[in-house]
């Protein structure tokens, strides 16, 4: 395992203020900035509770006075003494120039926030401060230690985040240093060195820290910008310098393409560096931590994710398989349960024995209670797959093929017997109005039609299968929603399916998915709804309640 160089502090030694290590996440704020976000002031909080009690030692809330949302934000959280554990920390920019910073409207802004730390970003290339700002290189000096002092005399603790830092070092060396001992002076508890337009590597961002830390004695830290796709490198980098402070955002979320993903960096100087970042035990919530913000977020969760994506510790190939058989950890960096994540094994054409022996066992089935199942299974994925089905992310379609190997006869619950979509226009309305009829056989034979109507084939669908089913099973269906639903159109005819439907549905305690492939949306769409009623029906109606199986049982 690598280890923490020795100017870093280790886990549970003091940095210059009095603490170890910091992590600053600033989700709400530069997360804030990326594409496709728009948090409401409840969603702040959501957020924020949710970072405080993961432990991150400073979470920025936002520039109060620079938006209604964002000052409506601190003057929550200062009214409901939001957070228990982290601190608060309002951004803003130094005084404007020519004027003082007891009279800069936005740095009183700052102190009505009552945020008990302020990061106030000061430019240090020297081309923004005179193009940008458009002020000399000593006005700018003095903007930033008269703002830093005038915030300390009203009682602020203060970090500087030197923007564009490393684009200014390389172009002025003198004056980006300058702008790091103005602020040292003035009594900055932390520099942050900014990599603004995350165009620099990680080579460079190590040679620059060593640099300047040899020269200063304030606290440094970084904030990564992932343009050049390093943010996480440039990041770890800066640790292997001797920074002390990090800055990231919850999933990497930010302008562009985003920051060094708060996950990634602490999952990495934890479990790799072996330092103390997190309260004890808090790095296995990294993954339910990470799906919450991004359901707040409303964005979905990246399964590629590094640590807590859902692909992290999934595996495809048989030639993996066949070595996690004897131990996960061959084709695993670290042990997923650290993180709060799970092993999972991905069905697909190319999985073989193994494949199939840990999936099954994953899912609570011993297969060699059943000789031959294993291939059984994977000729039976190959030859669905060959029709254009698809099992990747589709456990509970799987474990119904499963159950309908290995149970007797009939293993479903139900069968559809008939199903009939048709599309009229309404003139009237101008919108088109899908009929379906589906009729459904119960084990006791009977047949039971459900009828409905909508503007959408797959809601139509849904709707009258979901009638069939209530006259036979009641309000047992009733707690099953459909969280996502997702269509794709086949491009290879030699499939014979044109059409594969991804259904994600949930009820009071799990999620799962389910797929179905046909000729139209219709029939693709009914099958996988299909699946999603038997799985309900059998695996989930039985362990109602219960957490999953994930691990062996003795027999199925």
């Amino acid at each position: 395992m690598a280890k923490p160089p020795d100017h870093v502090p280790a886990a549970g030694t003091l940095g210059e203020s009095g603490e170890g290590f910091q992590v600053l996440d600033t989700t709400l704020r530069d997360g804030a900035q990326r594409d496709g976000i728009s948090l409401t002031v409840g969603d702040k909080i959501t957020i924020a509770r949710l970072l405080d009690d993961y432990g991150v030692g400073y979470i920025e809330g936002g520039w109060p006075g620079s938006n209604p949302r964002d000052t409506a934000f601190f003057q929550q959280a200062a009214k409901r003494a939001l957070l228990r554990h982290s601190q608060l920390v309002a951004f803003g920019s130094t005084r404007k120039p020519c004027t003082r910073a007891a009279q800069d409207p936005q740095v009183a802004a700052l102190l009505r926030s009552e945020a008990p730390v302020v990061t106030l970003v000061a430019k240090a290339h020297d081309w923004h401060v005179t193009h940008a700002l458009g002020t000399s290189l000593q006005e700018n000096l003095d903007m930033v230690a008269d703002t830093i002092d005038h915030l300390r005399s009203e009682g602020r603790r203060v970090f500087v985040d030197c923007e564009h830092f490393f684009d200014g070092h390389h172009a002025n060396p003198a004056y980006a240093a300058a702008v790091v001992g103005t602020a040292t002076e003035a009594g900055a508890e932390v520099v942050v060195l900014c990599d603004t337009n995350g165009g620099t590597l990680p080579r460079a961002v190590l040679g620059t820290v060593r640099e300047l830390l040899a020269g200063t004695s304030v606290r440094i830290g970084i904030h990564a910008q992932d343009d050049s796709g390093c943010a996480v490198a440039n990041t770890l980098a800066a640790v292997d310098a001797g920074a002390t402070h990090v800055q990231c955002t919850a999933n990497g979320y930010g302008e562009r393409v985003g920051n060094a993903d708060l996950f990634s960096v602490v999952s990495a100087l934890e479990l790799k560096y072996d330092l103390r970042v997190l309260p004890a035990g808090a790095l296995s919530r990294s993954t339910e931590v990470s799906r919450r913000i991004a359901e707040a977020a409303g964005i979905s969760p990246a399964s590629h994710q590094p640590y807590v994506g859902s692909s992290a510790f999934a595996h495809k190939a048989g030639l993996h398989a066949s070595a996690i058989a004897v131990d996960p950890q061959m084709y695993q960096h670290v042990e997923p349960s650290r993180v709060g994540n799970d092993m999972r094994m991905v069905v697909s054409e190319l999985a073989g024995r193994s494949t199939m022996d840990l999936k099954c066992a994953q899912l609570g089935y011993d297969t060699r209670r059943h000789p031959g199942l294993a291939q059984r299974l994977a000729a039976a994925v190959k030859e669905r797959e060959g029709r254009g089905q698809d099992y990747q992310d589709a456990d509970a379609s799987f474990e119904l093929l499963l159950r309908d190997i290995i149970l007797p006869s009939p293993a479903r619950p139900f069968s559809v017997e008939q199903s009939h979509t048709v599309e009229r226009h309404d003139v009237q309305e101008g919108v088109p109005v899908i009929t379906s009829a589906v009729m459904i056989r119960t084990p006791s034979g009977g047949l039971v039609t459900g009828t409905a109507e909508s503007s959408d084939t797959i809601e139509s669908v849904h709707q009258g299968l979901r009638e069939a089913l209530g006259q036979h099973f009641g309000t047992a269906v009733e707690w099953i929603d459909l969280k996502r639903v997702t269509v794709r159109f086949l491009s290879d005819d030699s499939l014979g399916a044109r059409v594969r439907v991804h259904v994600r549905a949930a009820d009071a305690g799990s999620e799962w998915s389910c797929t179905g492939v046909g000729a139209t949306i219709a029939e693709a769409s009914r099958q996988a709804l299909t699946d999603v009623y038997c799985f309900a029906l059998t695996v989930r109606h039985a362990n109602a309640g219960k957490p999953r199986r994930v691990h062996p049982r003795p027999g199925a």
